[in-house]
C-alpha cells in the first residue's frame, strides 16, 4: 500500500516522505514534532499512534521501546506497520504478520524506511541507497530523491496515487508540509510543489515568528529582501 522514509538530519530536523496507491496518504500516516521525533503509521494504519507515539518520545522513551508499547496495546497489531525515529536518531519499527507483501522495514544511521504491498525488497534498498548517495542535497530534496529511487525500483505494486512531505525544524509548526492527495504521477507533482515552494513560500516562512524571534520580521521590505536573497543563493547553487 505504502512506503515511507523518516530521517533526522545533522541540524536535528525531522523529515518524512511518503508515497502510496492510497488517497491522501499524507492526511493520516505521517506525524512529527520539533525536538521530539517522527513516525509513520501504515498498512491498516492506526492514526491514534500519531499523538500517542510522539507523547511517548517526548517523555524520553526511546523509539524502539515506544514502538513496542504502542503495538502491545493494539489488538490489530498484526495488520499494522509502524516506524519511528527519536531525537537521538534511534529507530524503532514494526511490520505486522498480516501485512500484505512485499512488506518490511530497513534502518540506518538517522533514518528508517518501511513499506507494504511493494514490488519487492528492492524498493526499500533503492530508497536507502539514494538517501545515502544524496547526502549533499538539502534535506527535503534528499527525501524526495530517495522516494523517486524507490519508485524506479518498483514502488507500490498496485500503482501510484498520493505522496507527501513533512519537515519540522525548531518550531512547533512545520517548516514545510506538502501533500499530493490524488494524482496520476504523485512524486512528479510532489517535486513540482517543492520547487514552487522554493520560489517564495520557504523564504517567506523564514520570516515568521519563532521561539527565538517571537515577533518575526514584520517589515515588508525586509521580507522581500529575504526572498530575493534566497533566490540569489539558490541560483548560485544551480550554476555551480
Amino acid at each position: 500500500m505504502t512506503w515511507s522514509i523518516l530521517a533526522r538530519d545533522a541540524s536535528g530536523a525531522f523529515g518524512i516522505a511518503i508515497a502510496s496507491r492510497f488517497f491522501a496518504v499524507g492526511a493520516l500516516c505521517p506525524h512529527a514534532r520539533s525536538g521530539v521525533g517522527a513516525l509513520s503509521t501504515q498498512a491498516l494504519m492506526n492514526p491514534l499512534y500519531g499523538n500517542a507515539g510522539l507523547a511517548l518520545l517526548a517523555s524520553g522513551m526511546p523509539a524502539p521501546q515506544a514502538v513496542r508499547a504502542l503495538v502491545a496495546g493494539d489488538g490489530g497489531r498484526d495488520h499494522r506497520q509502524l516506524h519511528m525515529i527519536d531525537a537521538h536518531g534511534q529507530v524503532g519499527a514494526h511490520t505486522g504478520a498480516a501485512c500484505i507483501g512485499w512488506c518490511g522495514h530497513l534502518a540506518g544511521a538517522g533514518w528508517s524506511i518501511a513499506g507494504n504491498m511493494l514490488a519487492g525488497a528492492e524498493v526499500l534498498a533503492a530508497t536507502a541507497f539514494a538517501y545515502e548517495r544524496l547526502a549533499l542535497l538539502p534535506f527535503a530534496e534528499r527525501l524526495i530523491g530517495a522516494l523517486e529511487a524507490g519508485e524506479a525500483a518498483g514502488g507500490d505494486k498496485r500503482g501510484k496515487q498520493a505522496a507527501a512531505l513533512l519537515i519540522v525544524t525548531t518550531e512547533d509548526y512545520p517548516s514545510l508540509t506538502l501533500r499530493v492527495d490524488d494524482h496520476e504521477d504523485p512524486l512528479v507533482e510532489l517535486r513540482r510543489l517543492h520547487e514552487r515552494s522554493l520560489e517564495r513560500f520557504v523564504p517567506f516562512t523564514a520570516c515568521l515568528p519563532t521561539k527565538a524571534r517571537p515577533e518575526g520580521i514584520i517589515d515588508r521590505a525586509a521580507i522581500e529582501a529575504e526572498v530575493e536573497r534566497f533566490a540569489a543563493a539558490r541560483a548560485a547553487r544551480t550554476l555551480r
